[in-house]
């Protein structure tokens, strides 16, 4: 090996550790731990505060991955490569807009959660093929960890990380910094474990635990989502070392064996009261306070929905007047606090990029993006700071091969 091929493949591997530990750093310190060192989340504090150590760290590390050392595209990745610019680019404006228009919690949630999964994007697709999947298969280990201590949590009803809010029955939050969060993370992992280059046993032991740390997190949409995806793996992904007929036959067989144990893993967690919110009706208080929040359109003027309104008094009308304690909807966050044609473009913005980030992707991952935005869509998370945008990103370029697939004889 000649000495510059030597210094190349030291450079990765810096630039490996290096995006490794800030990717780390904006999954594992979550916003309470945020609060005990800066004002993160609280009306107070400066703009600066509220952003995340690992924006400032992948904002950063951005510019010295792309323009220390030369980087080569292939085949689909130069297109994807100038998305993701035209995408910051325009992240960047519809940032501008909002702190212009004096709506600065609008441009830090854009900042936060947005425009820095662009950036994380841009960072693994230059860093080449090989070191992208080495990333996915760590945002994958991590969710697994998580899964894994959200388990432990459930079962001795103590919690790891900090977690302030009040609830009537224990939830687990493992590594993230929500139940939720918790969830959405498994079903989210679910169908990326599927196109990972492990075992066949170590991805069914990974995709057993995190349907059981769905379980645990008592986030019921994302055990529902969960148990589908699933299913959908096994029906629609396809089996290529396999003829048409015995992938057929091998399906099936799988199938009934798959409802058979869980059917049995299903009574074992009720067993172990890690199913206890799916003891009663799925109609609960919780399901109704997430149809209620719309009923705050009833209390805004055409002009706050056209334009946007204040984050304050979106909470205030919220809390006192409908009497709902958190908005568990993104929805109705993104178009009040946007202002509806904003929302839109917004919204169109973000999909375009996951649609072209999916282009050749197999079907596994877009099982597992539909699946992850089914869950996220039953609560708050993509109108938070939140990682889970970066996550979902980053798994989408590792395991995709960038190119058409090969016709199958």
């Amino acid at each position: 090996m000649s000495e510059a091929a030597r210094r190349d493949n030291a450079v990765s591997l810096l630039f490996f550790f290096a995006t490794a530990a800030v990717l780390l750093t904006r999954f594992v310190i979550t916003p309470q731990l945020m609060n005990e060192v800066v004002r993160y989340t609280t009306e107070e504090g400066a703009f600066y505060e509220k952003l995340h150590f690992g924006t400032y760290a992948l904002l950063l590390l951005l510019p010295v991955v792309l323009f220390t050392r030369a980087f080569q595209l292939r085949d689909d990745e130069i297109g994807k490569f100038r998305a993701l610019v035209r995408y910051g680019a325009l992240m960047l404006a519809l940032i501008a807009f909002m702190y212009l228009t004096g709506r600065p919690g609008p441009a830090v949630l854009l900042v936060d959660t947005y425009l820095v999964a662009g950036a994380a994007c841009l960072i693994v697709l230059a860093l080449g093929p090989h070191v992208r999947r080495l990333l996915g298969d760590l945002v994958l280990v991590f969710l697994i960890l998580s899964a894994v201590v959200g388990i432990v949590e459930a079962l001795t009803q103590q919690r790891i990380m900090p977690y302030e809010a009040v609830e009537l029955t224990f939830r687990p939050v493992g590594l993230s910094e929500h139940p939720l969060a918790l969830g959405l993370g498994c079903a989210m992992a679910v169908g990326f474990v599927a196109l990972t280059r492990w075992p066949p046993w170590v991805r069914v032991a990974a995709i057993f635990v995190l349907f059981i740390g769905a379980a645990a997190s008592g986030a019921r949409a994302a055990l529902l989502v969960t148990v589908l995806e699933i299913f959908a793996l096994i029906l629609f992904v396809r089996w290529p070392r396999l003829s048409l007929r015995h992938e057929r036959q091998a399906k099936l067989f799988v199938l009934l064996f798959t409802v058979g144990a869980g059917a049995l893993m299903i009574a074992l967690l009720f067993s172990l009261g890690l199913l206890s919110r799916f003891s009663e009706t799925l109609f609960d208080e919780n399901f109704f306070v997430r149809v209620s929040i719309y009923d705050v359109f009833n209390y805004v003027t055409f002009e706050q929905v056209m334009f946007g309104m204040d984050g304050a008094e979106l909470v205030k009308i919220v809390t006192e007047t409908l009497r709902i304690p958190t908005i568990e909807s993104a929805q109705v966050v993104i178009i009040l606090l946007f202002g509806l044609p904003m929302a839109l473009l917004f919204t169109w913005l973000v999909l375009w990029l996951l649609l072209r980030m999916l282009r050749h992707a197999p079907a596994a991952a877009w099982i597992a993006v539909a699946a992850t935005l089914a869950a996220a869509l039953s609560n708050n998370t993509l109108s938070s700071k939140s990682p889970v945008v970066t996550m979902l990103l980053v798994l989408v370029l590792a395991y995709n091969a960038n190119r058409p697939p090969q016709p199958r004889h």
